[in-house]
Formats: C-alpha cells, structure tokens, sequence
C-alpha cells in the first residue's frame, strides 16, 4: 500500500529523519508513527493512573479538611503538635 504525502514539508521532514537514522524512508516512515503511538498511548495510561489516584485520596480519610501541615502534626505556628 502506498503512502503519499501531501506537503513539501512532509516530504522534506521524513527525508531528513531518514537520512538522520541512517534508515530508508520507508523505514523512517513506519518507526516515526510507532514510536508517537507508544508515546500517546502511554500519556493516556498515565492520565488514566492519575484519575485513578484522585479518586482514591478524596475518598481517603486524608481528604478532609485538615490542612497538608496539620496532617503532618505542625500546629498554626509550624511547630510539632
């Protein structure tokens, strides 16, 4: 199946990633999108990991109204309670 690209610019960036990795530009063509995919799909895993985490504190018993420093056992003053 052929691949035709539809800018100079297109062209021009994978005639220079290719000749940067020493591949063709078949191959330049073909690891450019894997390795985004693999990027892209782990950014959505790690957002995916962050709702996960936002969940389970606010329904922690640390989610209250505490401060981070009362939390940790510092009064108004900054000093160990």
């Amino acid at each position: 199946m052929a691949l035709s690209t539809k800018t100079a610019e297109a062209d021009g960036l994978a005639r220079e990633l290719a000749a940067a990795t020493h591949e063709s530009i078949t191959e330049a063509v073909t690891t450019a999108p894997r390795e985004r995919l693999v990027r892209v799909r782990g950014q959505a895993s790690i957002a995916d990991r962050l709702d996960r985490l936002i969940v389970e504190y606010q329904d922690s018993p640390l989610a209250g109204d505490r401060t981070a420093e009362a939390e940790l056992g510092y009064d108004d003053n900054g000093l160990p309670t």
